[in-house]
């Protein structure tokens, strides 16, 4: 992770109240009523906050939670996690490491072919980043993880692992 990718007061002044809600105060957005949850176009999806990158569309599948769910994070330090018991219950929170924004949660009933792991994010603390707008909006480097498909071509649920 590189120290660029940070909270800074401009970015936290200029999100909505849902994006401050679910990042900065640990909040969950409706299921099915998100922007992201039946989101298929090919791209990488960043901190709303930092724009650090979290997840490719490549991982990404439809859990049927009725929000983003991912097998995995684009970068292993990309996405830090602690306990929470807010409901009682003990889940893992994910949390993105260079602003520290509330995400969502992990939970262990991913699917199996790609590590089990469910990652369940909010769309309000993501913005998504499209394949042919990655090099313009300074995220060329992971135009590769695309390269070997055709925008258009096939749909995420086919790239999932």
């Amino acid at each position: 992770m590189t120290t660029k990718y940070q909270k800074t007061a401009d970015a936290v002044n200029g999100l909505t109240p849902v994006q401050y809600r679910v990042t900065q105060k640990d909040g969950t957005e409706p299921a099915f009523s998100n922007e992201y949850w039946d989101n298929h176009e090919s791209g990488i999806y960043v901190d709303v906050v930092s724009g650090e990158p979290l997840f490719s569309s490549l991982d990404k599948y439809d859990s049927g939670t009725g929000w983003p769910s991912f097998t995995r994070p684009i970068e292993v330090d990309a996405v830090t996690t602690k306990s929470d018991r807010k409901l009682l219950i003990k889940r893992t929170e994910a949390r993105s490491a260079g602003a520290d924004s509330h995400l969502g949660h992990i939970f262990n009933d991913g699917p199996r072919d790609a590590g089990g792991q469910r990652f369940c994010m909010n769309s309000a603390a993501l913005r998504f980043v499209p394949v042919d707008e990655l090099e313009a909006q300074g995220y060329g480097e992971y135009r590769t993880l695309f390269d070997a498909t055709t925008p258009g071509s096939t749909t995420t649920e086919e790239h999932s692992r």
